[in-house]
């Protein structure tokens, strides 16, 4: 672990930093490294003489140089690996790059750049970071967690890699999402980055290009399943207990199965939170409240087609009828909102084969006894959207253009202003572009992406597309469970975390306006988020430490920021 100590000033508030690592050492660490920026005093009491040129520059400065070297990069995954270096290097200077450019860079670290530098991991490994868990080291996992580099964590985001954004089984390369998540908690959450721990749990992969790749970097062996999977995970949740007791622990990118299995049998055990699952459902949530809002209508009243059953899918339909409850329904009632469609078209239930999550969602084929099908006896898309003429259309499918210039004509004969949501990523997944939406529907239908997406010029008016983009919620939920050390992470938490990103909708003050707020937004966004769900903790009884006088100053100070802090050399 590396050898540094924080400390404050009552009085003040100063920080200082003190280590025993000088010289070179001291220039690799990012956690610490200043590069040009160390004082004289401090080039003097590390053995920095003479290692960096004679000028001090101050954080503005570098922040300066740095943005014309990234700008310098053409290609995106070139300018996620300068970013990538720039993290291995200084973190302060990155974090401070990134906060500064935050709306035009943040979709290079993360999606949907991420995933091509996800299909590359092992071709373009330059330095390890976090920690790799595989099943043949499990022996040793207690070992593997004390050789962490930051002694302290809060906070960790962990993937087997099996579920990667829209490309699937991708391995050991799975960590670069783990890495890039951290990122934003950062960016967006102001999480300390020197209590956070990206992990991957390196359980194989079924993924045959990767199994004959020669530089693959994983354990070359079909993924785990069953007993041996469930019993290494098990494993692996005893030994993140045992080391940090008051963690929150974010699963990220599993496959299907695993991804709700693993989170409803730990939820009730630790503060546990699955992003594609519930973040995802959640920033969709709100963009559809708002998008309802717009409308002048009430939720209950939608008729909700999703296209793609997966963990996505279902967990946006989970949280859709948590909404639909609070207003009222029965769950069964709810769920009746509801036309599911995955690979067989809509889900029914004489279909075999469907996972128990999917189950619910199938309808009765009784009900389809009058439809004219276009395709023999596959339900399609086209045909539900015929059939049902819903309100919502919401696609997690990863099949591009799925939402075709038919489909959506049709759903616009009968809307006058449809809600659309083409979720997918990366943006090449997307089942359609805003451009072509807004086309289709003469600029009525209400939009939100999963991808970023550049703005549009209709009809002589620069339009903003919303994206539901789950870094406007995981940085401030976890921010707020941090900060309250919760026991665990209730539906009520994130129906709080759901309610308090509305309330930052620009539609809900100008119905003209996107659904949800900029990017460049995050941050303030998540500080809303943060306080919502802290109140919520705390009422729920479930905070395992309660913030001192007011809450919201408590958790604007606690948010980490990147700037330089004075340094002490440790006798």
């Amino acid at each position: 672990m590396l050898d540094f100590t924080v400390q404050k000033n009552p009085n003040t508030g100063e920080e200082t930093i003190s280590t025993s690592l000088a010289g070179k050492p001291l220039l690799s660490t990012p956690q610490l490294n200043k590069g040009t920026a160390f004082s004289y005093e401090e080039r003097h009491a590390f053995n920095l003489l003479g290692k960096l040129p004679a000028r001090i520059e101050t954080l503005e400065e570098q922040v300066q140089r740095c943005y014309k070297q990234y700008a310098s990069y053409i290609t995106p995954l070139k300018r996620n690996v300068f970013l990538n270096d720039l993290h291995d290097t200084n973190h302060v200077l990155f974090y401070r790059l990134l906060q500064e450019h935050l709306a035009e860079m943040l979709p290079t670290i993360y999606t949907p750049i991420v995933g091509t530098a996800v299909k590359q991991f092992s071709t373009e490994f330059r330095r390890p970071r976090g920690l790799y868990l595989s099943y043949q080291e499990q022996d040793a996992m207690e070992e593997i967690l004390d050789n962490r580099s930051n002694p302290n964590i809060d906070l960790i985001v962990v993937t087997d890699g099996e579920g990667v954004l829209g490309i699937g089984d991708q391995g050991i390369g799975g960590m670069d999402i783990p890495i890039a998540k951290l990122m934003v908690y950062t960016l967006c959450g102001g999480i300390n980055p020197t209590r956070t721990l990206p992990i991957l749990l390196d359980v194989g992969t079924n993924n045959e290009e990767l199994l004959n790749d020669p530089l693959y970097l994983g354990w070359r062996h079909p993924r785990l399943k069953g007993k041996e999977y469930d019993d290494f995970i098990e494993k692996f949740v005893r030994a993140v207990n045992k080391k940090f007791p008051h963690i929150f622990l974010h699963w990220e990118d599993f496959g299907r199965d695993n991804a709700r299995r693993n989170l409803e049998r730990y939820q009730d055990k630790l503060c546990t939170f699955n992003d594609d699952m519930q973040g995802t459902g959640v920033v969709t949530l709100a963009a559809l409240l708002a998008a309802v809002k717009v409308n002048g209508q009430h939720l209950k009243d939608q008729r909700i087609v999703v296209f793609g059953g997966g963990t996505a899918g279902t967990g946006i339909s989970d949280q859709i009828v948590d909404a639909l409850m609070r207003e009222g329904l029965s769950v069964e009632e709810a769920r009746a909102r509801f036309w599911m469609l995955d690979r067989p078209g809509l889900l029914t239930q004489d279909m075999k084969d469907l996972t128990p999550f999917q189950q619910v969602y199938a309808r009765d084929p009784a009900e389809l006894a009058d439809w004219h099908l276009a395709h023999g006896h596959v339900v399609t898309l086209a045909d539900v959207v015929t059939h049902v003429k819903p309100t919502v259309l919401i696609g997690c499918s990863a099949v591009t253009g799925a939402f075709s210039e038919a489909i959506i004509k049709d759903l616009a004969s009968y809307q006058q202003n449809p809600i659309i949501l083409p979720l997918s990523n990366p943006t090449e997944r997307a089942e359609a572009t805003p451009a072509d939406l807004l086309a289709w529907t003469d600029g009525r239908a209400l939009l939100a992406t999963g991808s970023p997406f550049d703005d549009i010029l209709f009809h002589g008016v620069q339009v903003r597309i919303a994206q539901c983009n789950n870094a406007f919620v995981f940085p401030g939920l976890g921010l707020g469970l941090i900060t309250t050390q919760a026991k665990r992470l209730s539906d009520d938490i994130l129906w709080a975390a759901c309610q308090a990103l509305v309330s930052c909708s620009p539609a809900l003050k100008n119905p003209l306006a996107p659904l949800l707020p900029s990017l460049n937004e995050a941050r303030e966004v998540a500080k809303v988020i943060a306080l919502a769900v802290a109140k919520q903790v705390i009422s729920d009884g479930l905070a395992g430490f309660t913030p001192p006088g007011d809450l919201a100053t408590y958790i604007d100070n606690y948010m980490w920021k990147p700037h330089y802090v004075p340094m002490v050399r440790k006798p």
